[in-house]
């Protein structure tokens, strides 16, 4: 009896030994292939090897710099003439409601690239240059930039000098015959740019109109998952007042009593993950439009004030930052950071 105890005992200090020295193994192996090719052991793994992850992404805390002096903040003192936050909790950026320097020295120290897309088609292509030379002086200064250009006129795009660690990449598309087609058609383009190019390249991405010009900072304080600019036109009025698609057939159908705000679609962005999805599902909805022979009011901006209010912005920049005239200012508009250019849009545009 005492011999068979001993049998069973050994037998199963043998299994646990076993178990331990698997265990052992699996985490040795993962730590080898952490050491040796930047993977991680929550991965996904298959026959074929370990999976890479899709995005790129980098997950800091938002760590100062040591020594670093700016101005003390307060929570009893700041600006009362506007809202600083929405009401899901997202910040609203104004001028006066962030410390620059503090800002930059953040993310600075996050090795950041900022994929920046533009599309200049036809007689569009007369605004790069503004719009190039007066981003190397406002925008994201001190980052590295990619700028991508969609043209179909490549032979157009004038040379525009720029700083360090900051480039052009011009891609030919095709020429369109309506500006209501250039428009919708930029949400696929965006998405199969995210996908084919910017996974690896980029962390965050802009979708800027071409037809703009920056006369003041646009910086790190913009940088979020999801960013959503407030029109400057429909800032100041009522839900009732916003040119959302109200054809209930549409995609982007909004009823009058919904909205939380009317978002430009000249400037939006965000994480490449979060402005995938956005693009994605925004070019669905139009295609699920022309199917049905619908065209929303305004085009792409239709779906994505639709996208918005089903998926809420983490930041929202201020008309600050999509003005409509720099020589006009509203009360509270204390700085212009990018502005329309005055344009005669008969004589740019394809079509009325």
């Amino acid at each position: 009896m005492m011999v068979r105890q001993n049998f069973l005992i050994a037998v199963l200090f043998g299994m646990i030994l076993s178990g331990l020295i698997y265990l052992n193994n699996i985490q040795c192996s993962c730590n080898q292939q952490i050491t040796e090719q930047g993977f991680n052991c929550s991965q996904q793994i298959t026959e074929q090897g370990i999976i890479k992850p899709k995005w790129k992404q980098k997950i800091f805390g938002l760590r100062s710099t040591p020594g670093l002096l700016y101005n003390q903040p307060s929570v009893l003192v700041g600006r009362t003439d506007v809202a600083s936050v929405s009401p899901w909790s997202a910040p609203i950026i104004w001028e006066g409601n962030f410390d620059s320097t503090l800002i930059d020295s953040i993310y600075k120290q996050q090795n950041l690239t900022i994929a920046t897309t533009v599309f200049a088609l036809g007689k569009y292509t007369r605004f790069v240059k503004d719009f190039l030379e007066s981003a190397e002086q406002h925008y994201f200064v001190g980052f590295r930039v990619h700028y991508y250009l969609f043209t179909d006129q490549p032979e157009s795009v004038p040379e525009v000098k720029m700083g360090e660690n900051r480039g052009l990449i011009v891609q030919k598309v095709p020429s369109l015959n309506r500006w209501q087609d250039i428009s919708m058609s930029r949400m696929e383009k965006l998405e199969k740019l995210i996908e084919n190019e910017l996974v690896n390249e980029a962390d965050y991405i802009f979708c800027l109109d071409i037809d703009a010009k920056f006369y003041g900072r646009w910086g790190a304080e913009t940088l979020g998952r999801l960013v959503g600019v407030i029109h400057p036109w429909l800032f100041n009025v009522p839900r009732s007042q916003f040119t959302y698609e109200r054809r209930p057939e549409s995609k982007a159908y909004i009823p009058v009593e919904e909205g939380d705000y009317y978002y430009a679609g000249a400037a939006f962005g965000g994480s490449l993950e979060d402005v995938h999805h956005l693009t994605k599902t925004c070019r669905e909805q139009l295609q699920i439009d022309a199917a049905n022979s619908i065209e929303a009011v305004w085009q792409e901006e239709s779906h994505l004030n639709k996208y918005f209010l089903l998926n809420k912005p983490s930041k929202l920049l201020s008309p600050e930052y999509m003005w409509w005239d720099v020589n006009e200012k509203a009360a509270q508009i204390k700085i212009v950071r990018l502005t329309n250019v005055p344009k005669n849009y008969a004589d740019v545009r394809p079509n009325p």
